[in-house]
């Protein structure tokens, strides 16, 4: 199974629909890294992704995006093949 990353905040809507669905998925413990409390983070997210917005996933190396492109890929099966989950 895959190790899943998710950056959040606190009152993101799309923050907790990601982790809802990865849940569904039995995506397995995700690791939640909080920007709203750590701006060191925030920085590191932005760095990592280009982006300025939560959340933003990554499954092992694969930085999947936001909420929106976690949906899409749930959608077409690839979630679940990158999970581990056939």
């Amino acid at each position: 199974m895959s190790r899943v990353i998710l950056y959040t905040s606190q009152h993101c809507p799309f923050c907790k629909q990601a982790e809802h669905l990865l849940s569904q998925r039995n995506a397995g413990p995700l690791a939640k890294i909080r920007v709203d409390l750590d701006p060191a983070q925030l920085q590191q997210m932005i760095e990592l992704t280009g982006r300025r917005t939560v959340p933003q996933i990554f499954i092992g190396e694969r930085h999947i995006g936001g909420y929106d492109d976690l949906a899409k890929l749930d959608r077409s099966g690839e979630l679940r093949t990158l999970l581990g989950n056939q």
